[in-house]
């Protein structure tokens, strides 16, 4: 090292020399130089080190840790700032246990070395570390600087960290930072992100010399919290203190006006980007794009996002998730295919978007493909897009699939259960569904309103009014009595349990109200077959303030159809465009058509249909074919099942209402043709079966079934029931009996109907006066109303019986509706 400086000083003196010889006038070597030179020799100044270190840290910005990592090792010399300039490589690269080994190989660390690392675990969601390197750091003695408060608190990002941030506050406060701007506004972020707005709010009162940082920390923490009229308010604070707004404040102030829910604020805010020309800027644009989203304006948010002079790939997303949610889904999947075309980073594709796209399409192909991008970008163990696939394939029905996906995911949360329970729940299969349930409370994942919108449709699927109670008694547990969608699953729950009380005492203990759970209210008398009921309960809801909706009018037209209100129904549909702009939609006018038809009206019927914007579909005609049996109209009934036999058909209903209505009129041949025409196309009747809870299990029936193990008292139970129902004067109807059969035997087939199976189970099962709720898939036929009437009376209980299409409340001989069904 001194033959270094020798050679130095040797070459300094030389050049100082010639250049005294070769030059007029003659100068001498300035005090500057030497002074330079005194201090070279006085530090151990290293030309080469400093020359390295620099070359270093290029690589360092470069991403070229390996690189810097090579010339580190091949230093003679190093220094404090060459550990540092690794230190700081490995940390941007995310590599901390590299960083962490030189750290502790250091016997000599400087302030810039500990931010330096305490940066590093901030960076990696590692707070905790990061605060116990920052009191190890104090107590070496080394002071903290405003860089090192900075980065300390730029890591602490929720509200765990509260205690350490007032502690580091003390010390910031002690050592003479709390003047510096920059260390108040980060901690006046951290309490904001730990929602500590009172102390967030007290720090910006005594903060001197604010600037937009301050007040966008303070808009922002507002509007994550809910406080949204008070982060508008401050927004104008800024503008009257003479503030610029920036893209962060745009953002924040957007963000309150989706809280809000004022889309003319958000025009406002959208005309004041135009005015300060942010609205080349992406992130602001983005911002807008999402307001637009969110406030249902997604035509809107198309027209910025093709105007947008500058896009990213969260421009994509934004649009993309918004048409989606809008149903839009091919205008979705189209900007989705150009998205693909780019440049953009794959990785961040909104993918578990597009997934639920061919979720609710049912497209498991599409759904197929999408998994494969995502295993290709390694996307596919992503929680989000994990969670995505598990609901695409189970809504698909490839339940095995979704089970090998949710058996894999890192975390199972709230979200993948209750993709399963909904999917099992939609596709019919309710006791699989609850299965899952049980799995999900064993495996303590709290579930949230959409699992028990779910598990509450199954339990009233399944008719199961116990297990529904039970449901109810977690959700108040849970807590979630509180919340509007809650209570009006449970409302529908009751309902579809044959228990309107239930229901009704559960929408006045319902802390909130809007127009879902009216609807469930609505939808509950309808449901039950009480017309005065649901238009009392309309009328109420439209008095309370609120705007019926297209299913508000959609339960008065069923309750309506049920009880064979027709002027009403036809009052109320007229009243969903002349006084509510609401346009009829498909589901309205079948509804209508039906009222019509079941009245015998099927002129009317026939001209409104004429007047519909679209043709007729397969439920409209069915239903049409339905009341030609009733009303015996074999005319109508044979154009309308032409109509109806043209279409590709879901089930087999057509045929069997068709061959019923030659069956009737004992037109056997026809009869025959319309079951070999149904055999043609490969359809079968759908096998009828009724099912009873009898101490919370279900028992199911189907017509002379004889597999029940307790079959041979059920058995003695209808003959004496039959012996009891003949005393009363009933008749059987064998023209129910829908066979070219003897009288006798059509009269004794249809005692063994699955509904009158599940009755006398109930009745030798259950306790004497003790209501009984049977449920059936398909409508009861007029026989066994009949003899279900006069059960009622012969008991003296309260039997209700749910089929395809509505309630029956059968009590002391009568039915709720009225023999109009």
């Amino acid at each position: 090292m001194r033959q270094y400086w020798a050679n130095a000083i040797q070459k300094i003196s030389s050049s100082s020399r010639t250049s005294h010889q070769s030059s007029r006038p003659h100068f001498r070597l300035s005090s500057e130089t030497n002074v330079v030179d005194a201090r070279i020799i006085k530090t151990g100044f290293d030309p080469n080190t400093s020359r390295c270190n620099f070359e270093m840290g290029a690589f360092v910005k470069g991403g070229e840790v390996s690189k810097a990592r090579q010339l580190f090792d091949q230093m003679p010399n190093r220094n404090i700032i060459s550990t540092n300039t690794l230190m700081s490589g490995y940390v941007r690269s995310g590599d901390l246990r590299s960083a962490r080994e030189l750290f502790d190989g250091l016997t000599h660390r400087t302030n810039v070395t500990w931010t330096i690392m305490i940066g590093g675990y901030g960076n990696q969601d590692n707070p905790v570390e990061a605060f116990r390197l920052y009191a190890d750091m104090y107590g070496y003695g080394i002071e903290p600087d405003y860089v090192t408060f900075t980065t300390l608190l730029s890591g602490f990002n929720d509200e765990g960290m509260t205690n350490q941030v007032i502690q580091i506050h003390a010390h910031v406060v002690k050592l003479g930072f709390d003047s510096t701007l920059s260390v108040c506004n980060t901690l006046m972020d951290c309490y904001c992100k730990a929602r500590c707005l009172d102390l967030a709010f007290g720090l910006f009162s005594e903060t001197m010399g604010r600037d937009s940082v301050t007040y966008n920390v303070l808009i922002t923490g507002c509007s994550n919290e809910g406080l949204y009229k008070e982060a508008l308010n401050l927004f104008i604070r800024m503008q009257n203190a003479g503030f610029e707004a920036s893209e962060f404040t745009f953002a924040a102030v957007l963000s309150a006006s989706i809280g809000l829910g004022s889309l003319a604020l958000g025009q406002q805010i959208h005309s004041f980007v135009i005015k300060t020309n942010f609205v080349w800027n992406v992130f602001v644009g983005n911002a807008l794009l999402d307001f637009y989203s969110k406030q249902d304006c997604v035509e809107y948010g198309k027209k910025l996002f093709f105007e947008m002079p500058q896009l990213d790939g969260v421009s994509y997303n934004v649009i993309i998730s918004g048409l989606a949610w809008e149903g839009k889904y091919n205008e979705s999947l189209d900007l989705f295919g150009e998205l693909q075309q780019t440049k953009f980073n794959r990785a961040e594709f909104p993918f578990s978007t597009v997934l639920s796209i061919a979720a609710n399409t049912l497209n498991l192909e599409m759904g197929r493909q999408i998994h494969c991008q995502c295993i290709v970008t390694a996307v596919h163990s992503e929680l989000q897009v994990g969670n995505a696939l598990v609901d695409m394939y189970a809504k698909c029905g490839q339940f095995e699939v979704a089970n090998r996906i949710f058996g894999n995911l890192a975390s199972k949360g709230t979200v993948p259960w209750t993709a399963m329970i909904s999917a099992l729940v939609q596709k019919g299969h309710y006791e699989d569904g609850l299965k899952i349930f049980s799995e999900m409370c064993r495996s303590s994942t709290s579930a949230d309103q959409a699992t028990f919108a779910s598990i509450l449709r199954a339990a009233a699927n399944l008719a199961s009014r116990s297990l529904g109670k039970q449901l109810h008694s977690v959700i108040v547990r849970s807590g979630f009595m509180s919340n509007v969608f809650c209570g009006s699953a449970l409302v529908d729950m009751y309902a579809k349990c044959g228990s309107i009380e239930d229901a009704l005492q559960t929408f006045q203990e319902m802390p909130k109200k809007n127009i879902v759970s009216w609807n469930a209210l609505i939808s509950a008398y309808a449901q039950n077959g009480d017309g005065t009921g649901t238009i009392k309960q309309f009328e109420e809801m439209v008095s309370s303030g609120l705007h019926p909706d297209s299913v508000s009018f959609l339960n008065v037209l069923t309750a309506c159809s049920h009880c064979g209100l027709v002027e009403e129904a036809m009052q109320y549909f007229n009243y969903m465009t002349d006084v509510y702009d609401l346009q009829p939609r498909r589901e309205h006018y079948a509804s209508m058509v039906d009222v019509l038809c079941r009245s015998g009206s099927f002129d009317w019927a026939e001209r409104l249909i004429a007047k519909m914007p679209f043709e007729p579909d397969e439920i409209m005609l069915s239903s049409i074919l339905n009341s030609c049996r009733i009303h015996k109209n074999q005319e109508l009934a044979k154009r309308v099942a032409d109509q109806l036999f043209n279409m590709e058909l879901r089930d087999a209903a057509p045929y069997i209402n068709m061959s019923n209505i030659y069956a009737a009129a004992g037109q056997w041949e026809n009869v025959a043709k319309a079951k070999k025409a149904m055999r043609e196309r490969g359809m079968k009747k759908v096998p009828a079966y009724s099912w009873v809870e009898i101490e919370h299990k279900m028992h199911v029936f189907s017509a002379n079934d004889k597999s029940h193990p307790r079959w041979e008292d059920i058995m003695r139970k209808i003959e004496s029931l039959a012996r009891r129902m003949e005393e009363q004067g009933y008749k059987p109807d064998t023209s129910c009996a829908l066979h070219n059969w003897d009288e006798d035997v059509k009269a004794e087939s249809l005692k063994y109907h699955s509904e009158r199976l599940a009755i006398a189970f109930a009745l030798i099962s259950t306790p004497e006066g003790s209501p009984i709720l049977v449920m059936k898939n398909l409508r009861a036929c007029p026989d066994c109303h009949a003899a279900i009437k006069v059960i009622s009376k012969i008991v003296g209980r309260e039997i209700t019986v749910r089929d395809a299409s509505r309630f029956h409340h059968f009590r002391g001989g009568y039915c709720s509706c009225g023999d109009y069904w």
